[in-house]
């Protein structure tokens, strides 16, 4: 696994279970939830955007989230620190639209290399995503908000809530 991202497909079965938001209002924000799976046969093209990978969102937010990783570091524990930016380009309600964020990714892995990178398997995992304030178009303009992931080891994805403020 990198980032928010994995080599692992998941379950189809698992993404339907879990896909049962009603999108309600929270002081005035839209909460949001869903699955993201590490887009391993790269259907989104992350190439296409100079993106380090992408995860493929289902749920509420429908479509990839490409993922650009600036910096990161692992220590002899095997905790690991990443941080970047990410472009979300998909639909909400069926409306199209992308937004930006920053994110930040904090896991434990099983060791560390000495350039900084993980070894081995992914312990645990989460990562908060702010959006950039006036990144948003289409259905996303002028939305703020955050998301945040919490990796799923076992079935090999990643479950994502959030709140956008339209």
């Amino acid at each position: 696994m990198f980032g928010c991202g994995t080599e692992f497909p998941a379950s189809a079965d698992f993404a339907e279970d879990r896909l049962s938001s009603s999108s309600k209002k929270v002081n005035g924000a839209t909460q949001v939830d869903g699955i993201g799976y590490f887009d391993a046969a790269d259907d989104c093209g992350s190439g296409s955007q100079g993106a380090t990978f992408a995860v493929s969102m289902t749920g509420d937010l429908e479509g990839c989230l490409f993922v650009f990783v600036e910096e990161f570091k692992c220590n002899s524990s095997g905790a690991y620190y990443e941080k970047g930016s990410e472009l979300f380009v998909g639909t909400y309600k069926g409306e199209f639209g992308t937004f930006r964020t920053t994110y930040v990714f904090t896991a434990k892995y099983e060791g560390c290399a000495e350039d900084g990178s993980y070894l081995g398997l992914e312990i645990f995992g989460r990562c908060q995503h702010p959006i950039v304030k006036g990144s948003g178009d289409g259905v996303f303009t002028g939305v703020s908000g955050r998301l945040d992931m919490k990796d799923d080891i076992e079935e090999a994805n990643y479950p994502y809530r959030g709140h956008l403020k339209f």
